[in-house]
């Protein structure tokens, strides 16, 4: 099972941690300004899920895995990624991006 992870910097972060393997990272570019960091995860196990919210102070929110859209391929969920960059004249795109490193 594959599942999106999404970052906004400034915002919040999604941590890639043990149960998560990274496969692929994107740069979600809109009007030439990146916007947010979608990574496409294979989740190897029911866990919760660390979103950090970067306002001051910072607040760690655990999500269960479960509440997250999941896609049985990763494929499936590359799709759904590039469903976000086309939108009538909307200029978005999504630039590969290094993968995270497993905290």
């Amino acid at each position: 099972m594959y599942v999106i992870l999404t970052s906004k910097p400034g915002q919040f972060r999604t941590e890639v941690t043990d149960g998560l393997v990274p496969v692929e990272a994107y740069d979600y570019v809109f009007h030439g300004r990146s916007r947010a960091q979608f990574v496409i995860a294979e989740l190897t196990q029911a866990m919760k899920v660390t979103v950090v919210d970067e306002a001051f102070p910072p607040v760690v929110n655990r999500v269960p895995s479960k509440f997250l859209p999941s896609f049985e391929t990763a494929e499936a969920a590359r799709a759904e990624l590039n469903h976000l960059t086309q939108y009538g004249s909307v200029r978005a795109a999504l630039e590969k991006a290094p993968l995270p490193v497993v905290a």
